[in-house]
């Protein structure tokens, strides 16, 4: 069946929505287990599934299943880097599990549709599951509850700019299909309505991403949502706007040089302003969102080509961008076993505490940097490549540039945890379990920094 992993997901919620009424409570960490992994399990036997449905609003195809597979594991990993951390409140559990269902059953359908009204559609269901779940966090704080208005008030109102911006292409094109639109908007881009009018759609998904200068939630969300919370929001939810962003840019591939300018100058201001303002952080929630943003406009460079292998350089990025940032974020939720925010000083000794833990710190965080043989280097190489192919040096500078700049902040948290003595002597216990998340993390960062081609030549088939 074409939508069974959408379908599968719809299930999970709907597990958790009686588990959550019901008197009795079950082991609802297993469960959540248990089902995801059922979850991955049945996404990728369907990776090569394709057709149609709802009269052509909805398509599943190798482009979309790819997505929908990056997001099943995405989702795992999730679910077990949480174990039984005292983060949510206790009777929220099941809700919780709940919501993070449906915001991935909208990431899912979001990569499948074709359409802009499915599209506003599956972007609400899984930006509003979300905005539920960020104030779960057990020991409500003026910070947390300040991070969830900021994340509802600005969603909002990125969601009305996207939907204004899709009335305009519905007025040009007389038509909601992006397959209709792509062959009748180019008569418009050469006047300012229909420039105005693509921007004005990517406003929802530069707000997914944290792009500037729709950044300004990212930073305090991270902070203020639990750590588990901040893992998904960090990494899920970004690998659909990606997806979203190269379907709508292709609208756009003879577009007049001013939209490419734009794309140009919003991602040098993304990567410069977010590494800039990294320099200075101490939580290293708070570090990785302004790191998020940064990310953000290395991933516009292969966008802004508008060309096959820029798009499966994008592809390429996300998927890197999302087990690397996985791995960060492991490292902050075993060191946080009561759910508390991580700075940088409780890094020190990490070496000495936990081996394993300091070396997937490293590992990730030279990848963030773009150091090789990790998969980070290997990314940044095609994007930087796809750029350069079109004839956007200047950006291609700036990246660089800012490339270098970001070392320093991510290569601080290496020297946290390897130089400095430790602050609390008693050594981090890992179970099995986690070891081997560790591991697995580890190994994938730089198995796609030394192997990429294979999958190179997926997402080229794909895009």
């Amino acid at each position: 069946m074409t939508i069974l992993p959408e379908l599968y997901m719809l299930f999970f919620s709907i597990v958790f929505l009686f588990m959550s009424v019901g008197k009795r409570k079950a082991d609802l960490f297993t469960w959540a287990k248990v089902l995801s992994l059922v979850g991955l399990v049945i996404t990728l036997v369907n990776i090569n599934a394709s057709g149609y449905m709802f009269y052509g609003a909805y398509r599943v195809d190798l482009f979309s299943q790819i997505f929908k597979a990056l997001f099943a594991y995405g989702f795992v990993f999730v679910i077990f880097m949480f174990g039984k951390r005292n983060e949510i409140e206790d009777g929220y559990l099941a809700e919780y599990f709940m919501f993070l269902g449906f915001s991935t059953l909208g990431l899912m359908m979001l990569v499948s549709s074709v359409e802009l009204i499915s599209i506003a559609i599956s972007l609400e269901i899984s930006s509003y599951s979300l905005y539920v779940i960020v104030p779960l966090r057990k020991s409500q704080t003026k910070i947390q509850l300040e991070a969830s208005m900021k994340y509802l008030f600005f969603g909002a109102i990125s969601s009305g700019i996207m939907i204004y911006g899709m009335s305009y292409l519905y007025g040009m094109t007389q038509s909601t299909f992006l397959s209709k639109i792509i062959f009748i908007l180019p008569k418009f881009l050469d006047q300012p309505i229909g420039i105005l009018a693509i921007i004005l759609t990517l406003a929802g998904f530069f707000f997914k991403l944290s792009l500037f200068p729709f950044h300004f939630w990212a930073p305090d969300i991270y902070e203020g949502a639990s750590n588990t919370t901040t893992t998904f929001i960090a990494t899920v939810p970004k690998v659909a706007a990606a997806a979203l962003l190269i379907r709508i840019v292709t609208m756009a591939s003879s577009a007049d040089p001013v939209f490419v300018t734009i794309l140009i100058v919003l991602a040098a201001l993304s990567m410069t302003f977010g590494n800039i303002v990294g320099l200075v952080q101490k939580d290293i929630k708070r570090l990785l969102g302004y790191s998020g943003i940064a990310h953000a406009g290395y991933l516009i460079m292969g966008i802004l080509a508008m060309s096959k292998d820029g798009n499966a350089a994008a592809i390429y990025y996300m998927v890197v961008y999302l087990f690397m940032n996985l791995g960060v974020f492991y490292v902050v939720l075993l060191l946080a076993r009561s759910g508390e925010n991580i700075t940088l000083n409780d890094l020190s000794g990490l070496a000495r505490r936990a081996p394993l833990l300091a070396f997937t710190l490293a590992v990730s965080a030279f990848s963030l940097a773009g150091i090789p043989p990790t998969g980070g280097f290997t990314g940044k190489l095609f994007l930087f490549t796809s750029a350069f192919k079109a004839g956007h040096l200047d950006i291609v500078i700036i990246g660089a540039v800012n490339t270098v700049i970001s070392i320093f902040y991510y290569l601080n948290l290496v020297r946290m945890s390897y130089s400095k003595e430790a602050v609390v002597k008693e050594p981090i216990l890992l179970s099995i379990h986690e070891k081997a998340l560790c591991y697995v993390l580890i190994f994938v960062v730089l198995y796609l920094g030394v192997m990429p081609f294979g999958l190179t030549k997926l997402f080229s088939m794909a895009v």
